[in-house]
């Protein structure tokens, strides 16, 4: 466990920590370099137990012991508080943060092999939506999330902390495009419901009544909802009932009630 103290930002051993405000920047060079960024200790054991690697870790003094243990034969890059602010653009309180290694992304057949509940976010593009989705999967039961391609990156830092690093612990991956994707549904008998406000849509608890034995739970973007392609493609539209004058919730918000609506029965993991 290599241990690095390093007194100026400019130093290329931070290049992976430089400027995470940048959001469009990040989300440009993490997937493209095989990176992302765990950050507080917490995330990063999560992400170890999942068997993710660090490539290097980024840590001030105070929070050295915390860290040493975690994180196998990783160099640790020691700085001051005001070098981390210089380096990331912002006040680092959470102790540390790894530049993790991407696993190798999952063919979707495979996660959907044994799975009863799936839950699919299309084109849903802020990371606390993506992150709160992850959360309410593992809690409620999803055996598995598939985003699609445009889909907000679980694996961004803000994603990571709103999930509670549940994101490494459902398995998930990309689907490839809708045509595809959906043959590979179909194929893995998967009964996609798409939650939409439709004319034609069925109440999620007189759906949940008589459930389908395989779901597959499909949520749209924060604007304009679901894609009609993907809504053409869906066998049941289920619709939370609401009042007050309020026609829909944080798509994150109605994630978790029809998670909760159309849980399996509980069985041992």
């Amino acid at each position: 466990m290599p241990v690095f103290r390093i007194a100026h930002a400019a130093d290329d051993r931070l290049a992976d920590y430089r400027d995470l405000t940048d959001v469009a920047l990040r989300r440009a060079l993490e997937p493209a370099g095989g990176l992302y960024i765990a950050e507080s200790a917490k995330v990063i054991a999560r992400a170890m137990a999942a068997g993710h690697r660090p490539r290097s870790v980024l840590v001030q003094e105070k929070w050295l012991d915390e860290v040493s243990g975690l994180v196998g034969d990783a160099p640790i890059l020691v700085v001051d508080d005001e070098v981390a602010e210089q380096l990331t653009g912002y006040p680092v309180h959470r102790g540390a943060l790894a530049a993790m290694h991407r696993p190798a992304q999952r063919a979707m057949a495979d996660l959907l092999a044994d799975a009863r509940l799936v839950l699919i976010l299309e084109d849903i593009v802020d990371h606390t939506n993506v992150g709160a989705a992850f959360r309410a999967a593992a809690g409620l039961g999803a055996d598995a999330v598939l985003i699609s391609p445009r889909c907000a990156d679980p694996l961004y830092r803000r994603s990571v902390r709103v999930s509670m690093g549940t994101v490494f612990q459902v398995p998930w991956t990309r689907m490839p495009v809708w045509h595809e994707a959906r043959s590979i549904l179909t194929d893995a008998g998967m009964h996609v419901a798409a939650m939409a406000l439709t004319d034609d849509a069925v109440d999620v608890d007189v759906f949940a009544a008589d459930r389908p034995e395989r779901v597959a739970l499909m949520m749209g973007s924060e604007g304009d909802g679901l894609s009609r392609r993907a809504l053409s493609g869906a066998d049941s539209v289920v619709t939370i009932p609401m009042a007050g004058g309020v026609d829909s919730l944080n798509v994150a918000s109605a994630a978790a009630i029809a998670l909760w609506a159309l849980r399996p029965p509980r069985r041992t993991r």
